[in-house]
């Protein structure tokens, strides 16, 4: 593939990532592996991808308190040890990239199908959430008596399966963040859930490139097409409905998803 495809696909994949608010990962890796780039390369590139272009939106979300610091270090306590003990295994109990790439397929699949039905069934599950928040409901009520805990398990979760697949930091982790702080703010949730993105897949792509799994050049064109996408997207999003966007996107998914567990 030559520069200009890569520009393209990073410029295609900021301008929906503006558009919708929906992570990257969902669509960057499985673009480039259908433009023939080796599965292990996509994640590694894509991790590091997504460090870079959330980083900014970090920032703002700091410099406006959106972000809820001791949940973000919670959820880090688990998902970054996660991430680098699955590098270390990768590297460490398997010859080449070759005789993982069925784990790192799998992975992918399922993330992408958690990714669609997270954004398919989010409004649903807000509804529920906000119906049952001043009820004595059991289940709601043993998950506040153990909701640190918990913080920490979904991190491990999101750790490992961040690392094999680079999807589901953002989306996943927003659902993660609205079942175990239904009283936490949107923007908070955002903002809390953008932070820990760029910490766990910025380790968890450190440790790609360790391996030799990124490809420089290639994440140089996507950052040059995707930055300047992403401003139009979020520009556009206002003048598009929400109730239409978020079925395309999550049918896409979940079509993307098949494609992968069934590869």
């Amino acid at each position: 593939m030559n520069d200009i495809s890569f520009i393209a696909a990073g410029a295609l994949v900021g301008f929906i990532v503006g558009l919708t608010g929906v992570g990257g990962g969902s669509l960057m890796t499985p673009l480039l592996t259908m433009m023939g780039v080796p599965l292990h390369t996509a994640i590694g590139t894509d991790l590091l991808y997504a460090a870079v272009s959330k980083t900014g939106g970090a920032i703002v979300h700091h410099r406006h308190r959106n972000i809820d610091w001791r949940i973000t270090l919670t959820l880090a306590a688990g998902s970054v040890p996660a991430a680098a003990l699955t590098v270390y295994a990768l590297a460490n109990w398997f010859p080449d990239a070759n005789s993982y790439k069925h784990i790192l397929t799998t992975a992918l699949g399922f993330m992408l199908l958690v990714s669609a039905l997270s954004i398919l069934l989010r409004p649903a599950i807000q509804r529920r959430l906000a119906q049952r928040k001043t009820s004595s409901w059991g289940v709601r009520a043993w998950v506040e008596r153990h909701t640190q805990l918990l913080t920490i398990i979904m991190g491990v979760l999101l750790g490992v399966l961040v690392t094999l697949s680079s999807v589901g930091a953002g989306v996943f982790g927003v659902m993660v963040l609205v079942s175990l702080f239904p009283a936490l703010k949107m923007i908070k949730v955002i903002g809390t859930d953008v932070t820990h993105a760029v910490l766990l897949t910025l380790v968890a792509g450190l440790g790609h490139m360790s391996m030799g799994h990124v490809d420089w050049p290639m994440l140089g064109w996507l950052l040059i097409g995707s930055l300047p996408m992403i401003v139009i997207g979020t520009t556009l999003s206002s003048r598009l409905r929400e109730d239409i966007i978020r079925p395309i996107l999550g049918t896409t998914l979940l079509l993307l998803s098949v494609r992968f567990i069934f590869a």
